[in-house]
């Protein structure tokens, strides 16, 4: 596993590289991943605007970045995405906010395609799901926690759905959709957020 993570620790980029790639790729009717379809970049496209608006408008609550900011240990947050991924297009930003406001965190970047070893050892319900976050200790290289691939409000309202009615929808993806824009990123602040509070509890006191 150390090796996995330590090879695809290596190719990762950063967050503004990973913008840079999404928008390049928005200009050239292009995606990223094994799969290139017509559809497939449209969404890259979509995904390039959304990031673009977050990046701008996502704001964080001064107590939750007092909490942030408070949090002294070493950190990675290596981050599995695609370009074409639209849940990924509104958590990546939120997530990108809080790992901006403290030097401890590392926030890095990999494609899932690229990496299928990574990805298969950190499967959601034995599925691909992205984005996936795997949070890193730097000194010990150890995984200690995991995030993904929806808020966890998010995630919620997909397993109710999924439970009524088998699989999603269309009409439910859309709804999904309006659900972020509501949200501003907020679920995944909060949610991220208490995930460093379990990590060092002296933050949150």
């Amino acid at each position: 596993m150390n090796s996995i993570i330590k090879n695809s620790l290596e190719k990762s980029i950063s967050y503004q590289e990973y913008r840079d790639l999404v928008k390049q790729l928005a200009e050239n009717n292009a995606t990223t991943g094994l799969e290139h379809t017509e559809a497939l970049a449209n969404y890259t496209k979509l995904n390039d605007r959304r990031m673009k608006r977050w990046d701008k408008t996502i704001k964080i609550s001064e107590e939750a970045q007092q909490k942030v900011k408070a949090f002294t240990e070493s950190v990675t947050w290596l981050v599995i995405t695609e370009s074409w991924c639209g849940d990924a297009a509104h958590v990546m930003p939120a997530l990108h906010k809080v790992a901006a406001l403290n030097e401890s965190i590392d926030f890095k970047v990999v494609l899932r395609d690229e990496n299928p070893e990574l990805m298969d050892a950190f499967l959601t319900n034995g599925n691909r799901a992205i984005p996936k976050v795997i949070m890193l200790d730097n000194e010990t290289g150890q995984v200690i926690n995991t995030y993904g691939p929806r808020p966890s409000k998010a995630t919620q309202l997909v397993n109710q759905y999924k439970a009524m009615f088998g699989k999603l929808t269309p009409e439910f993806k859309e709804d999904l959709q309006h659900w972020y824009n509501q949200d501003k990123g907020q679920n995944v602040i909060k949610d991220v957020t208490e995930m460093l509070c379990e990590l060092q509890p002296s933050v949150c006191l």
